[in-house]
C-alpha cells in the first residue's frame, strides 16, 4: 500500500463541499460502471434526517481527498457512497473513512451496517478486511455509460 505524505483529517461535510465531492466522485468513479451520483441527488439527500457526509482533507492544504455519504435509519446504517481521489487511492484514506463510518454506527449503538458495491470493484477487499460479509446480490444493478450492466454485491457487518 502506498502511504500518504501528509496528514489527513476526517470531518463533517456540508452542501458547501459539493463541488469538491463531485470532483472526487467524477475522478474516482468515471462513467464506465454507472456508480456515481449526480449533484442534484447529493444535494437532495443531504438535508434528510440520518444522512451524514464526511470529507477527508489534506491537513496542510484543506484539499479534498475523499468522502463518504451514509444514512442511518432505526438500528442500522448504510454506506451510500465512498470515494477517494485516484491520486490518493491505496494510501489508507478509504479505510479511514470506512472506520469512521463503522465507529459512528457503534457510538450510536446501531446493530448493523451495510453497503452495496459493484461486483469486481477492488474496494471489496477493503470491506471484507473490515469484517463485512456478502449477504445479497442485485443483478444488473449498475448501468455504465456504454449500456453494459453490472451486478451489485450487498455486504453487511453486525456490530
Amino acid at each position: 500500500m502506498a502511504t500518504l505524505d501528509e496528514p489527513v483529517r476526517i470531518e463533517a461535510g456540508t452542501s458547501v463541499d459539493l463541488d469538491g465531492v463531485m470532483e472526487v466522485m467524477d475522478a474516482a468513479f468515471g462513467d464506465a460502471f454507472g456508480e456515481a451520483w449526480t449533484r442534484s441527488q447529493l444535494a437532495g439527500i443531504l438535508p434528510m434526517g440520518g444522512v451524514e457526509l464526511k470529507v477527508a482533507r489534506a491537513s496542510a492544504t484543506g484539499s479534498m481527498l475523499g468522502f463518504s455519504l451514509t444514512r442511518s435509519v432505526a438500528d442500522e446504517s448504510e454506506l451510500l457512497l465512498l470515494a477517494v481521489d485516484p491520486k490518493s487511492q491505496r494510501t489508507g484514506i478509504g479505510r479511514r473513512l470506512l472506520e469512521d463510518f463503522v465507529g459512528s454506527a457503534r457510538r450510536q449503538r446501531l446493530v448493523r451496517v451495510h453497503l452495496e458495491v459493484r461486483d469486481g470493484n477492488p474496494a471489496i477487499s477493503m470491506y471484507r478486511a473490515a469484517g463485512f460479509l456478502p449477504v445479497g446480490r442485485r443483478r444488473n444493478y449498475y448501468q455504465g455509460f456504454s449500456g453494459k450492466r453490472f451486478d451489485a454485491v450487498t455486504l453487511a457487518l453486525l456490530l
